[in-house]
C-alpha cells in the first residue's frame, strides 16, 4: 500500500494509521466518501444490466458485502484498517478462488466500481488514480 504515497504527495498524519502510507483516504473525503463509494458499488452493480452476472454471485442482502468492501477500502486507502482488525488479512485473492474470476467478471465489477468512483470522488485526478490502481487490482483477482 506504500504505492499510494507515490501517487499523492502531501501526508496527512493520523493517529490510526501508518504515516508512510498514502493519505488517498483523506484527499478524497475519508469515512463519509468511502462508505458512499462502497454503498454507490453496490447500487450500481443493481443498476447496470451487464453487470447482471457479478451480481448474481453474491448473497442477499447485499449490507455485509457492501460492509466488507468499506472496511477493505478504508485500508486499502490508507484509512483506518478496519478490515483486518475483523477479520485478519485480506487475502483477496484466496477469499475469492471459489468464484470463477474471468475477465468478463472482472470487467463487470470495475465497471460498478467506475460509475461508482466516478459518483463519489469529487477530484478527477484522484477519480484517475484510484481506477488505475482498483483496476491493477481487480486484474491480479482473476483465476479462469
Amino acid at each position: 500500500m506504500n504505492w499510494f504515497s507515490k501517487l499523492f504527495k502531501r501526508q496527512i498524519p493520523r493517529d490510526d494509521r501508518d504515516p508512510k502510507q498514502s493519505n488517498a483516504y483523506e484527499l478524497v473525503g475519508g469515512e463519509p466518501v468511502i462508505r458512499a463509494l462502497a454503498q454507490q458499488f453496490y447500487l450500481q452493480m443493481q443498476r447496470q444490466s451487464a453487470s447482471a452476472e457479478l451480481l448474481a454471485i453474491h448473497r442477499a442482502p447485499l449490507a455485509q458485502s457492501e460492509q466488507k468492501l468499506f472496511e477493505f477500502l478504508s485500508g486499502w486507502l490508507g484509512g483506518p484498517q478496519l478490515y483486518q482488525q475483523k477479520y485478519g488479512h485480506p487475502a483477496l485473492r484466496a477469499r475469492h478462488m471459489s468464484f470463477a474470476i474471468d475477465e468478463a467478471m472482472r470487467d463487470q465489477w470495475l465497471l460498478c466500481m467506475k460509475h461508482a468512483i466516478e459518483e463519489t470522488i469529487a477530484d478527477a485526478q484522484h477519480r484517475d488514480v484510484i481506477y488505475q490502481a482498483i483496476s491493477t487490482l481487480a486484474d491480479h483477482m482473476r483465476n479462469r
